[in-house]
């Protein structure tokens, strides 16, 4: 159980239920929808946004090699040297599952987040990160019930003097009733608390003063840290993020957190499909500048001119595109 529990977020549970957590999952699954695949025709966009929500949210995605991919909701293995040698692994049905057996060669094992100690075995961002996990859970749960329990707007008012009845009928009249006078005071109470209704009239309000508490600096920091420990920069969640910064996001996510992910994933398909994968994710997840990139094309138009003139082409040319990281793998 503590080996299944280990990709959840949060000593409750709950860190993967917030808005932050599904927010970055959504980013990986639509990168990872989006990307080239060439050399294989099994990585679909559904089996690769699959893929991304099991890795984002659990570390690790296991599919069984058949005519397509089969993804396994479940799975033990047994290891050789720390590679995986034969695995057991239940196949989700509608009405129940079944349990298949399977060699490492007939399955897809993608994992993010090894350690030296389970080499077999992924973790998830939340596991690793999951005090901040934790701290949004809890913080955004404790919000969450001021606005459902604390009498928000209520306050208390002084009132003449009346019968035990009436008081209570007055009282009775105004619970529930959110926004509105909750509880009714008499004037004998209000003078004996020290605050005469004559004395400026002043009322007491029962709205919880969260400013004190600074939950929406520690709600801030929590989610940012969330937000970097999938890769995302906080920034690009800020309200007056403008159209560079969502550029700079996008690609520092694609090039230095989905990418990696996705050669990662290549170099299993390519070990276990029989031929050479390729992933791309940078091409199809660029930020679409028209502006920029017929800029970046006249440069380049323009630099390829005057190398020809200066007779720089065939191999030099392409040690000198290298240098500049203009080479394919």
């Amino acid at each position: 159980m503590q080996a299944r529990a280990s990709y959840i977020g949060g000593a409750a549970g709950l860190g993967e239920l917030t808005s932050a957590v599904q927010s970055c999952v959504t980013l990986w699954e639509g990168g990872l929808a989006l990307a080239d695949v060439n050399g294989t025709a099994l990585l679909t966009r559904r089996a690769l946004a699959l893929t991304a929500r099991s890795l984002a949210l659990r570390g690790e995605a296991v599919f069984l090699i058949r005519d397509r991919l089969i993804p396994a909701s479940d799975w033990d293995l047994t290891t050789r040297d720390g590679d995986p040698h034969s695995y057991r692994l239940q196949i989700s049905e509608a009405g129940g599952g079944r349990s298949e057996i399977a060699l490492a060669g007939e399955v897809l094992h993608f994992r993010i987040g090894s350690d030296a100690y389970t080499p077999w075995a992924g973790s998830a961002p939340l596991r690793r990160a999951s005090l901040s996990a934790q701290l949004l859970a809890e913080l955004e749960t404790a919000i969450r019930d001021v606005f459902r329990d604390a009498p928000l707007g209520s306050q208390i008012v002084p009132m003449p003097e009346g019968s035990a009845e009436d008081m209570a009928s007055l009282r009775s009249a105004f619970v529930g009733k959110r926004g509105a006078t909750k509880v009714v005071e008499g004037v004998a109470q209000a003078v004996g608390a020290g605050m005469h209704p004559q004395l400026g009239k002043s009322q007491d309000q029962l709205s919880p003063d969260l400013s004190r508490t600074m939950a929406d600096k520690f709600l801030t920091e929590a989610r940012g840290a969330v937000f970097s420990a999938f890769g995302v920069l906080p920034g690009l969640q800020y309200p007056a993020t403008t159209g560079p910064m969502v550029r700079e996001a996008q690609r520092h996510l694609a090039q230095l957190i989905l990418q990696p992910i996705a050669m990662l994933m290549a170099e299993e398909a390519s070990a276990k499909l029989g031929g050479r994968v390729l992933i791309d994710i940078a091409r199809p997840t660029q930020a679409y500048d028209a502006g920029g990139k017929a800029r970046a094309l006249a440069t380049m138009v323009a630099a390829l001119a005057q190398a020809r003139e200066a007779g720089i082409e065939g191999a030099t040319l392409q040690d000198a595109l290298a240098f500049i990281d203009w080479a394919d793998e």
